[in-house]
């Protein structure tokens, strides 16, 4: 995306190098990397730990399962609110709401001695953190309004992102082994105290929109928050009732209906919460679709794979945690990447290639096999699907929020946000669903070999993730390519 004449002239004076205005735009980057690294390490860093935490507070499997559910739930259900009150209240005050939220959640789940309390804590947790995610991408959005410099700073958010997904098995794992579980929710207390007192001094007071939440879409939010969480409990709920149980369609049915409704009250109310014009535009729409399958390989890629290494090749906590860290630093390279590339490849080549590598990745390690290793069979083809994630999460999220408005600035990062969060839903229920039949499966043709049939089934999943990243991949070719970026920044 080249720059105009203009606006090569009045760039430097945006932004000096060295300037103060520099060095806030620089913190406020800081402050919301740091901030939107801690929600999404959140997603997955309680996983390594619910073993302790079940046998701590005498927890069923249910109530294992629903530690983790609870968060993603409150998350997913709660990003289009949260993104849209940061248009109507400001980044700064959503922010520190969210971070208020989040951080006292993570200070009583850390308290917990029942496991009601504990998930009660983590809903708590996730809601915070749904108000807290769309912000920090809205302060990136508003403070960086030249498209170099805000290219720069959303690669180096979505590198941000993208890392504190994977890095959750390592400080989990880690956490867990030396310092017991409650400092899995712990840790976050004072990384939020010192971003509460970094934002009050460096991110200044927006304004809010006019009439501020009063203008808030309520029948809208509770439709399709309530929508949005009854249909990801059906999902998950298939991982132990199986698809065809009114447990699952039940639910998934309500949540249908509850959507539908959604889009019947924001098509007739005069301040909707997604106006419907917003997702008629073509770049935002397949960018959510390509998020969305991303997520639905991604985030369940990393489950199936921490129970490879500790039920297959019985690696401890720590050490299978610390192998993500390539799959972690990858991600990151692939981020990095991106953001050098966009300016003269546009988004459409990017994703494309990186859901081609995804693909590549994923199909590899479906191959696993219950004497192999983690350096013959995982490591190659793990680094390759995640440096194919990393090389297509920024162009995705730049090619979903370019040209919107910036009193929608909120709405398209929660969209965005909400897309990957309930692809991740999606696909881990679908995945654990049929890898857990698969499993089941291969123990009745052969009775005791555990080991074989937990390779199988954690095989066949990962098969089906490569399937996810080449419809992502193929929907990446309705993205705009370098021709229409350009035009858009003209």
């Amino acid at each position: 995306m080249r720059l105009t004449p203009s606006a090569r002239r009045t760039a430097p004076h945006q932004d000096p190098v060295g300037s103060r205005a520099g060095k806030s735009a620089t913190a406020i980057l800081l402050i919301a990397c740091v901030a939107q690294f801690m929600v999404i390490l959140d997603v997955s860093i309680v996983n390594v730990a619910l073993p302790s935490m079940r046998a701590d507070l005498h927890l069923d499997g249910a109530g294992q399962q629903w530690i983790v559910n609870a968060y993603t739930l409150g998350f997913a259900g709660l990003l289009l609110l949260g993104g849209r009150a940061a248009d109507l209240v400001g980044a700064r005050r959503a922010f520190l709401a969210g971070l208020t939220g989040f951080t006292l959640a993570s200070l009583a789940g850390g308290l917990a001695t029942t496991g009601t309390w504990l998930i009660a804590a983590r809903a708590v947790q996730g809601i915070g953190g749904a108000l807290l995610a769309p912000a920090t991408l809205t302060l990136v959005m508003t403070t960086f309004t030249e498209p170099a410099a805000r290219t720069r700073a959303m690669g180096t958010w979505s590198g941000v992102m993208a890392g504190g997904g994977a890095a959750g098995a390592v400080f989990g794992g880690v956490l867990t082994q030396y310092a017991g579980w409650r400092w899995v929710l712990f840790v976050n207390v004072p990384i939020g105290v010192a971003l509460w007192a970094a934002a009050l001094v460096y991110v200044p007071a927006s304004a809010a929109g006019r009439g501020g939440l009063r203008r808030l879409d309520l029948p809208g939010a509770v439709s399709v928050t309530a929508g949005l969480t009854v249909l990801v409990y059906g999902i998950v709920a298939s991982e132990t009732h199986g698809w065809g149980a009114p447990a699952v369609w039940g639910p998934a049915a309500g949540g249908l209906v509850l959507l539908g409704g959604f889009l019947v009250i924001e098509s007739r109310v005069g301040d909707p919460l997604v106006p419907l014009r917003v997702l008629r535009r073509r770049t935002l729409a397949v960018a959510d679709l390509v998020v969305l399958g991303v997520g639905a390989a991604m985030f369940p890629a990393w489950f199936l794979l921490s129970l490879h290494l500790q039920q297959s090749l019985g690696y401890s906590a720590v050490e299978a945690g610390l192998c993500f860290v390539p799959g972690s630093l990858a991600i990151i390279a692939g981020s990095q990447i991106a953001t050098r590339l966009i300016d003269r490849t546009g988004p459409r080549l990017l994703v494309a290639a990186g859901m081609l590598l995804g693909t590549a990745g994923f199909a590899w390690l479906s191959g696993i096999t219950p004497d192999g290793g983690y350096a013959s069979e995982v490591l190659v083809p793990f680094v390759l699907a995640g440096l194919g994630t990393g090389l297509a999460l920024m162009p995705t999220t730049f090619a979903a929020t370019h040209g919107v408005d910036r009193s929608e600035a909120g709405l398209a990062s929660g969209l965005v946000n909400t897309s990957r969060q309930v692809g991740g839903a999606l696909g881990l229920a679908v995945l654990a669903t049929i890898a857990s039949h698969t499993t089941a499966a291969r123990l009745t043709a052969h009775p005791g070999d555990i080991h074989s049939a937990l390779t199988a089934g954690h095989g066949r999943a990962l098969l089906v993730a490569a399937v996810f990243t080449a419809c992502a991949g193929a929907g990446a070719l309705a993205l705009p390519g370098k021709s229409h970026s350009d035009a858009l920044d003209r």
